[in-house]
């Protein structure tokens, strides 16, 4: 009965083999890449790192400050701070969502989407390291990634 016990948690985690360890450690070299370079531009332009990574996700348009920090695995009351902060600098607004007015949403003013726009234009870390790929490789790479994260659960 106690080797019956173990098959179901050995078939939920794959293996790690060699190839899938290197993935790994490749994947996080490029994560600290982007981090840092992602951090000094947002430094560049007067932001915390956290202020760029809202103003980014406002991208998608204005969303709830739980959802913002549901996205970037932060407190609420962390977001709290840097949503006023972003506001002081007239890159965000609050409004009532027209849904539930009980609810604001957060939404990336003019100024604030300008900010995002030079931010990721000053952002040559992924281009560098995609510039060594040809065209059906980027878009093979972009597929495999797109599946990844969408095996990983909840939109991110």
């Amino acid at each position: 009965m106690g080797a019956m016990e173990n098959k179901p948690s050995q078939a939920a985690q794959p293996p790690a083999d060699a190839i899938t360890r290197e993935v790994v450690d490749l994947m996080a070299g490029l994560v600290a890449l982007f981090h840092r370079e992602y951090e000094e531009a947002a430094a560049a332009r007067s932001l915390t790192g956290a202020q760029a990574k809202v103003l980014a996700l406002l991208r998608r348009g204005p969303m709830p400050m739980r959802h913002i920090a549901q996205t970037l695995s932060c407190e609420p009351s962390n977001i709290t701070g840097i949503v006023d902060r972003l506001e002081a600098r007239d890159f965000v607004t609050r409004q009532a969502d027209p849904q539930d007015r009980r609810v604001k949403l957060v939404a990336a003013t003019e100024a604030g989407q300008q900010a995002t726009e030079e931010l990721r234009e000053s952002l040559n870390f992924a281009r560098e390291p995609l510039a060594a790929l040809d065209a059906d490789e980027r878009l093979v790479l972009r597929d495999l990634l797109r599946r990844m994260l969408e095996g990983a659960g909840p939109e991110l």
